[in-house]
């Protein structure tokens, strides 16, 4: 599955809206922040996605890209795991350079199967 321009957050409010009701996961290397979008901008058909490094958490320019897109991947990935409603924030950290990519693919898998777990269908 590609990572279309409508599953990107772009704008401050929706930032903001993440930051501040968002719920909270801390897999080590990076933060999830999961919230529903807020009810002014309407439900949206996919999953949205924003993702933040700062230098001062990972560092230089070739390293907060580096970690923003291996974060992007992941959830481009397995995007499937994350309901349509949802909008989705990875806050990257001081060690999520130092993992090997399938590390942070696992953790994110992991971290969407808690958040999100899917309904059973026992009969």
């Amino acid at each position: 599955m590609r990572f279309r321009a409508e599953q990107r957050i772009r704008r401050q409010g929706d930032f903001l809206n993440l930051r501040t009701n968002g719920r909270r996961h801390d897999c080590g290397a990076f933060l999830v922040v999961t919230a529903r979008p807020s009810p002014e901008r309407g439900p949206h058909p996919v999953a949205r996605l924003g993702v933040v490094a700062s230098k001062a958490a990972v560092g230089n320019a070739p390293l907060r890209n580096r970690a923003k897109r291996r974060l992007r991947e992941a959830f481009r990935a397995h995007q499937q795991l994350v309901p349509a409603d949802i909008d989705l924030l990875l806050i990257a950290r001081r060690g999520i350079n130092r993992l090997e990519y399938a590390a942070i693919e696992r953790k994110f898998v992991d971290a969407c199967r808690k958040l999100f777990p899917t309904p059973r269908t026992d009969a």
